[in-house]
């Protein structure tokens, strides 16, 4: 039989129950004696003759009575204690909205401050006791569920993990559970159950004289609050032990920040910057100055508290390693030496340095038709100007610690014979290869191509912009040479993997992004893509391995090798190439020095004295004497050591020296040179030639002390 008429108001929820209900639909809270009747006519129509709706099928529908969620989050209507919805008090930790019946917060358990007046729901006598507050199930679960759930978990040490009571190591990084876990679970159980006992006397008990006692002061209670978040904190960062254990500890990490300067803090953020792959942390250590072999103290370890991280005597390369951070370990391994400061030619004139930037960005064109490809319409070859040798042996080793890389001449010199392996090469024809300084930072193949022609750095990411329009507008050329190459280079070692189209789309993608992200690594696709930009072949000689600072072998380079414009016509490219270095992921330019020209040495020297014409011979074989890999080639361009070889002669000008060593012909010229690199040379060999007037200077006044004695 259907109901007819009255209902009755939720005192808690607000929810309209049948009058039958003897208990809320939506909440199960009691009905109350003075429940809210609310009149509703019942409209009768023809679509509800016959609908029977029992709402006790609704009641006896569940056995667990339902948890309501967050009494904050309910919609507010006006009930029989209106005072007790407009009267709640603010928590002074968290700043959570509480009931005025609640003697601690909901949300962090902090103390009750001092209680208003105002928040007690008087009755109509003025002299007549307040009556107490009625009980809402939904707080009552929420406290508890809380109070359950911290007793319910630890925290583990090493990574901060809440781990279930029961679990004997952490589920993230098996660190064991502390053995003291048994005291701080039944302390946790002791504080949980004295909370809740202490709120369920404080629903029965008046706001007479006993509550009073209930109360502390409020600079005892927020000083308690204070000290619980500090023992929080320091139990968040592993610690664990009796409370005057804890707040010793927190005091001693304090000192320990207390000492800690700026270089400090910079290595500390370095070393966590290892452990999250966080490059600028590493490279702003760095660019401070500070120290790439400093060792982690047993203090510092104990303020960054992540022992499966961090170790005593731990350096950056060894978290480096150990985090297999490889790009980071190539920052870290190619350390500038601090005995000198570089100074390269773009840094001397910034004015000059500006001028050549717009040049080149002015001389970017993109070529119409299909193979719509960005290119540089000037030729120009940066070498070191011949008047190097005019100055003192002193200031000639000066300059030469400046303007090269120590670190990586060695390593391609002499650690592995790559460059300047031929003494018929190095001396009787005048090509030896001098590698530039480099930034370190991710865009060193870039700045290295840049200074290998124009001698400065592409700080605006001219050339970078240049190389991620060509692989957008290129993408279907480049992608075809590209695929075609990587599935021929996985046979040729033996493999044999196939991959579907979606995952080479995949790759190729993440190619494409790395070109647009400046400092990001690039690869030998991109290698690729810059020898059509500069229209002349790119000769790579690197290191065939990466290897650690220990000398352990970590994988193959597949850097070195040849890159020629094979999607260009021939006769739109240039023959001439330039010459790049790469060691444990970094990129150097590799330039020869200029021939005077009055001592006729060979096929080094100037062939055409009125063009001043220098030419530098570089090697395409290894010391071993094999041809060098040419990257990128079809399927109808491959074929045996011949073919390859002819190939090369195709696209640069080749010879055989008389010691049997096939080279490629270099051609650079002061005239053809592009003025204002001249300029920039030319001020920044200025410079030490001042040095030597000096030092001159200096001389002749020792001589002269000499001859009056």
């Amino acid at each position: 039989m259907t109901e007819h008429g009255i209902k009755w108001a939720c005192e808690y929820c607000t929810y309209e129950n049948w009058p039958s209900a003897i208990k809320c639909t939506m909440c199960r809270a009691q009905k109350p004696s003075g429940a809210i009747i609310t009149e509703e006519p019942f409209k009768s129509s023809s679509s509800d003759v016959g609908r029977d709706w029992d709402p006790s099928s609704m009641e006896s529908g569940g056995s667990s009575p339902l948890i309501c969620p967050d009494s904050s989050a309910r919609p507010r209507v006006k009930s029989s204690f209106g005072v007790e919805g407009t009267s709640k008090w603010s928590c002074h930790m968290c700043t959570y909205l509480n009931w005025p019946r609640a003697i601690r917060c909901t949300q962090c358990l902090s103390q009750r401050r001092t209680r208003s007046p105002t928040e007690l729901p008087q009755s109509s006598g003025s002299g007549s006791r307040p009556s107490p507050f009625p009980v809402d199930p939904c707080e009552e679960y929420n406290d508890r569920n809380k109070l359950n759930t911290k007793a319910q978990h630890w925290t583990c040490s090493a990574c901060t993990y809440e781990n279930w009571v029961k679990a004997k190591k952490c589920m993230v990084c098996d660190h064991p559970r502390p053995n003291n876990m048994e005291a701080i679970e039944l302390a946790e159980t002791e504080e949980a159950s004295s909370i809740i006992n202490e709120q369920d006397r404080a629903r029965w008990r008046g706001s007479s004289g006993s509550s009073n006692s209930q109360r502390r002061s409020p600079t005892t209670s927020k000083r308690e609050s204070e000290m619980k978040m500090d023992f929080q904190r320091i139990e968040l960062a592993g610690a664990v032990g009796s409370k005057e254990e804890l707040e010793v500890d927190f005091k001693k990490l304090k000192q320990i920040k207390n000492r800690l300067r700026k270089r400090d803090w910079l290595f500390l953020n370095a070393c966590v910057g290892v452990v999250e792959g966080d490059l600028s942390a590493v490279e702003a250590y760095k660019s401070s100055g500070g120290d790439i072999a400093r060792q982690l103290s047993a203090d510092e370890v104990r303020l960054l508290n992540r022992p499966s991280a961090f170790d005593v005597g731990y350096t950056l390369v060894h978290l480096a390693i150990r985090f297999q951070r490889q790009d980071m370990l190539t920052v870290l391994l190619t350390e500038v030496s601090q005995h000198a400061a570089k100074c390269i030619p773009a840094m001397v004139c910034p004015e000059l340095t500006e001028q050549i930037r717009r040049e080149i960005a002015a001389s970017i064109h993109q070529r119409k038709g299909d193979f719509a490809c960005y290119f540089l319409t000037d030729l120009v070859t940066f070498t070191l100007p011949a008047d190097i040798e005019d100055l003192p042996p002193t200031v000639q080793e000066k300059l030469f610690d400046e303007v090269l890389d120590r670190d990586v001449q060695k390593e391609l010199e002499e650690e592995s014979p790559i460059i300047n392996w031929s003494l018929e090469l190095g001396t009787r024809l005048d090509s030896r290869l001098y590698a530039l300084w480099n930034r370190t930072a991710g865009d060193c193949l870039l700045d290295s191509v840049l200074q290998a022609t124009w001698g400065i750095y592409d700080k605006d990411s001219v050339l970078r912009k240049a190389l991620h329009d060509s692989l957008h507008d290129c993408s279907h050329w480049f992608y075809t040479r590209w695929k075609e190459w990587e599935s021929w280079y996985s046979q040729s070692f033996g493999l044999h993997f196939s991959l579907r189209e979606e995952q080479w789309q995949e790759d190729w993608a993440f190619i494409l992004s790395l070109a647009s992200q400046p400092g990001a690594s690039l690869e030998q696709t991109h290698i690729f893509v810059l020898a059509h930009i500069l229209r002349r072949p790119i000769i790579v000689y690197g290191v065939k391995y990466y290897k650690s600072f220990r000398g352990e072998t970590l994988g193959y380079t597949r850097f070195q090798g040849v890159y020629l414009p094979l999607l260009w016509e021939q006769t739109f490219c240039w023959k001439s190439p330039i010459a790049l270095g790469y060691t444990r992921g970094h990129f150097s330019a590799l330039v020869a020095m200029e021939n005077d020209g009055f001592d006729n040495r060979g096929a080094g020297a100037n062939l055409n004295t009125d063009d001043d014409v220098t030419i530098t011979f570089l090697p395409l074989v290894d010391s071993e004497r094999k041809l060098l890999h040419i990257h990128f080639l079809s399927a109808q361009e491959m074929g045996n050591e011949e073919q390859q070889e002819k190939l090369l002669r195709t696209w640069l000008d080749c010879c055989v020296t008389e010691g049997g060593v096939l080279v490629a012909m270099q051609k650079s010229s002061r005239r053809r040179n592009h003025p204002l690199v001249t300029q920039m040379v030319e001020k920044w060999l200025d410079r030490y030639r001042q040095i030597r007037a000096c030092t001159s200077l200096s001389d002749g006044e020792e001589d002269e002390d000499d001859d009056d004695e």
